[in-house]
């Protein structure tokens, strides 16, 4: 079948049907070019996208519903560890877990950079509202 004929098949603009390829709903002509061909299956494909929006899908969802996940959903990050370094009662700093010795021994030292920093300004904080 041609674009023109799948079109009057489905009865979905031929230009809504290039769309639905471009967002991966429908696979392409099984030839391209001027003479693309397209087949019963994408007549079929083409019922069931228009069944799921009738029922109020999103054609993201479609999509998912027809390929599923893609793999950037179906990638999941490892689990990692992370160290939490209490500064004060209202800041804590987390850092990764397993870093190597000599930069852990750096971060250790800016955290505790940090955690004087703070001190000092809830110290100059408290006098100021003392003397008020």
């Amino acid at each position: 079948m041609t674009l023109a004929e799948i079109a009057e098949a489905s009865g979905l603009p031929a230009r809504t049907i290039r769309f639905y390829i471009a967002r991966g709903l429908l696979k392409g002509p099984i030839k391209g070019g001027r003479t693309a061909e397209y087949t019963a299956e994408h007549v079929a494909d083409l019922e069931r996208i228009k069944q799921h929006q009738a029922a109020g899908h999103t054609l993201t969802e479609i999509a998912r519903l027809l390929n599923g996940p893609s793999e950037v959903e179906t990638e999941v990050a490892p689990p990692t560890a992370w160290w939490q370094h209490a500064i004060a009662d209202d800041v804590i700093v987390w850092v990764r877990a397993g870093a190597s010795p000599w930069r852990t021994k750096q971060l250790r030292t800016a955290v505790d950079e940090f955690a004087r920093r703070v001190e000092t300004v809830q110290d100059r904080r408290g006098k100021e509202s003392g003397t008020r």
